[in-house]
């Protein structure tokens, strides 16, 4: 893909190795998958800055401004000239670090943006959307059909091995059920949890196999208390556990026989249908009408004052395309992946650059430069803070 891409990328833009690129990266291992695969397909050295918000953050949504009060500065990377000529990021939280760039850099750096925050995409000179964004047609965006995951078949090959022998002893097929957890949009509660153990238990009796449910770190403990009570005996339950080397996911990947992701968790549907492997979508109950239907509709119709997302989207696409189904019905067996957009994306992103011919910028103290200090944890402190993907 990288080698079919350069080939359409013009000499003198290939030739720009002075070009200076930030991927502004969070804590959220899905966000990062889409920016990192990204950053292998371009034809510059990409810079990794970490940034972690702070607990109010997490959840909070802030209001987007160049800005970076709701960063953490102890647990993030240092953010000082020279500024970058490109940033590339994705969300709302990260999309703020961006904007504050490109004002630190006097309006030089330019910043292509995966998603976009609503009622802001005139800020960012690229913004890049899937079928979950209801966003009004401008030069700035990029539609596309779906995320930009990638799936590191070589990482879920080494850890199928570390997990073949357990489930080799397993009833086939083995179902891996895949739980998420609460959005705005979805209710998942205790209540919710009790009716899905009781539905993928009687899947796998139909089956005649065995179940092995994950959980996740959005997951709420009330859910994996009532999974543990109701799921059947021979059913295996992981309770997500922060920074465990025995983590299953990536091995259930590559040694499950069937899957079933719960609707909300778009990055695990997302990975598993590049896989190509049977997927059914168990659809969590929505949490009003008005936090989803209604301001689907509303946004249809007036799409700068409805709900920017529409989170049940992808689920639709990808039983549409057949790359799923719902939950309920039966298995597919002859899979197909959905189609990898990255190149294209990041062939616009060089067209982005393309005509920009801005000299680098002098790398000076930021007092002499009369310009913001931003100072995180160093670089060399992190595993893959500053380094060159």
């Amino acid at each position: 893909m990288q080698s079919q891409l350069k080939q359409s990328i013009p000499v003198d833009v290939q030739s720009r190795r002075d070009l200076v690129v930030w991927l502004v990266l969070s804590d959220k291992t899905g966000d990062n998958a889409q920016l990192l695969q990204l950053a292998e397909t371009l034809p510059w050295p990409c810079q990794a800055k970490h940034i972690a918000v702070r607990d109010a953050f997490v959840l909070g949504k802030p209001r987007v401004a160049a800005s970076l009060h709701h960063i953490d500065p102890k647990s993030s990377d240092a953010l000082e000239p020279p500024w970058p000529d490109l940033v590339i990021t994705i969300g709302r939280r990260m999309s703020m670090v961006a904007l504050w760039i490109k004002q630190q850099a006097g309006g030089r750096t330019r910043i292509a943006l995966i998603g976009a925050p609503k009622g802001d995409s005139d800020k960012f000179d690229l913004v890049v959307v899937s079928e979950q964004y209801r966003l009004a047609d401008r030069a700035n965006v990029m539609r596309i059909r779906y995320p930009l995951q990638r799936i590191d078949e070589t990482a879920i090959a080494a850890e199928s091995e570390a997990w073949r022998g357990q489930l080799e002893q397993m009833s086939r097929p083995v179902i891996a059920v895949m739980v998420g957890g609460r959005t705005k949009a979805v209710r998942f509660d205790a209540a919710v949890a009790t009716q899905l153990a009781r539905d993928v238990a009687g899947l796998a009796r139909r089956e005649g196999g065995t179940l092995f449910v994950t959980t996740s770190r959005r997951t709420p403990s009330a859910v994996v208390d009532a999974l543990e009570r109701e799921l059947p005996p021979d059913a295996v339950l992981y309770r997500w556990t922060a920074g465990d080397e025995r983590n299953p996911y990536r091995a259930l990947l590559g040694l499950a026989d069937r899957f079933v992701v719960t609707s909300d968790s778009l990055s695990m549907l997302m990975e598993i249908a590049r896989l190509g492997r049977p997927l059914a979508i168990y659809p969590l109950p929505l949490s009003s009408w008005f936090f989803s239907d209604g301001l689907r509709i509303i946004g249809e119709f007036f799409p700068l004052v409805g709900h920017r997302r529409d989170l049940a989207a992808i689920p639709r696409q990808l039983v549409k395309d057949r790359h799923a189904i719902w939950f309920g019905e039966a298995f597919r067996l002859d899979v197909r992946r959905p189609p990898d957009e990255v190149g294209q994306v990041a062939a616009r992103i060089v067209a982005l650059m393309e005509p920009q011919r801005v000299e680098a910028q002098p790398s000076m103290p930021a007092a002499v430069a009369g310009q913001k200090r931003y100072t995180g944890s160093p670089l060399t402190e992190r595993k893959e803070g500053g380094r060159s993907l």
